[in-house]
């Protein structure tokens, strides 16, 4: 998958059903929530449950889009993303360790071989895709 320096589109789908606008407002929140809770606990990964939250908005809810990228905290991260910017390298080596962190563990509570290969294909996916993620400087 090519990334290029244009902005990604975002606009909300007015063919969607009302069924489908309330998944996606509730998977948002979903995904807010345990993103925000995620800055406090070191293996949720905050970066990619808030750029889920803002797909999802973005999708069903322009008020609720509006309010995140209005947010003092996960607004620039929704905004650089959304510009075509990216994630900091920062966020992908934290995000891709807190993965593989968190999978080693899984892995070990599951047990099965079945579910440890499922758990490591979905890990090198999620890994390749944050990794070729396009990248900014921080002015930190």
């Amino acid at each position: 998958m090519a990334y290029s320096s244009q902005s990604i589109d975002v606009g909300r789908d007015s063919m969607l059903t009302p069924v489908k606008r309330a998944l996606l407002v509730g998977a948002g929140c979903l995904s807010l929530a345990t993103g925000v809770v995620g800055a406090f606990l070191p293996l949720l990964p905050t970066v990619p449950l808030v750029l889920l939250a803002g797909f999802c908005f973005a999708r069903s809810s322009e008020t609720l889009h509006n309010w995140l990228l209005g947010h003092r905290y996960f607004g620039s991260i929704i905004e650089n993303f959304e510009a075509g910017k990216g994630i900091p390298r920062r966020v992908k080596v934290r995000a891709i360790t807190v993965l593989w962190l968190s999978m080693g563990l899984s892995s070990w509570i599951v047990g099965r071989p079945m579910l440890i290969l499922m758990l490591i294909a979905i890990g090198l996916a999620t890994s390749t895709y944050l990794w070729r993620l396009p990248e900014y400087q921080t002015t930190t």
